[in-house]
Formats: C-alpha cells, structure tokens, sequence
C-alpha cells in the first residue's frame, strides 16, 4: 500500500510561486507515472503535470511554461514548482501514484494511490 504525503501548499499572489512536495513510501521509480492532480469547489478533478518512471513529463495545456514537475528516486519525492500562479490554480493538488506508462494524464480512474491533497489559493 503507497502513502503518499503532499506538503508545501498556501496562498500566494498572482504572479508569485509555490512548491510543492510529496513524499512516497514506496519506491516511486516502481510507478509507471507520479503525477499531480487539482480539483476546484464544483469542478472535475484534472491532471496538471505528470512525469513517467523513465522521466518523461507531461503537462495541462493550462499549466504548460509555468508548472515544473520532478522527481527524485532516491528520496522518494515528487515536486511541483509552480510560477506565474494565476487566481484560476487555485483548488485542492493532489499527488498520484499509478498510471499509464505513455498516458499518464489521460484520466484520474487510472490512478490508484492519493495523498490527502494540499490547498493552492491563488489571489488577483
């Protein structure tokens, strides 16, 4: 069974940045994807970045130029930094163990293992 921890979300400015982290239990190289997933009050939870145990990463076409996503297998984390935050990143950011391998954001079902999720509240 993965745990999966996220750390490092808050309030920031439009304009600024966060970074967030998530702690595995498990080897996260094991994983055919790590990813990170945002849901907003009354909105579908959506893929925001993902990055596949070969390294390859995948990002929202919202998100794309702004969002870094990492990982180290070593340590066991996933990292999300986020820039020029706009007030529409705000919601609730998950951190997903799962998967496909060269699909990883292609749907949440495909995911088996959630962190608890992280508060991202960005204000104009």
């Amino acid at each position: 069974q993965v745990q999966l921890v996220e750390s490092g979300g808050g309030s920031a400015q439009a304009g600024g940045s966060l970074r967030l982290s998530c702690g595995s239990s498990e080897n996260i190289h094991a994983s055919n994807c790590m990813a990170w997933f945002r849901q907003a009050p009354g909105k579908e939870r959506e893929g925001v970045a993902a990055i596949n145990w070969p390294g390859s990463t995948t990002y929202a076409d919202s998100v794309k130029g702004r969002f870094t996503i990492s990982k180290d297998n070593v340590k066991n984390t996933l990292t999300l930094e986020m820039n020029s935050l706009k007030p529409e990143d705000t919601a609730m950011y998950f951190c997903a163990a799962g998967g496909r391998l060269w699909a990883c954001l292609r749907a949440a079902s495909d995911y088996g293992f959630w962190g608890q999720g992280t508060q991202v509240t960005v204000s104009s």
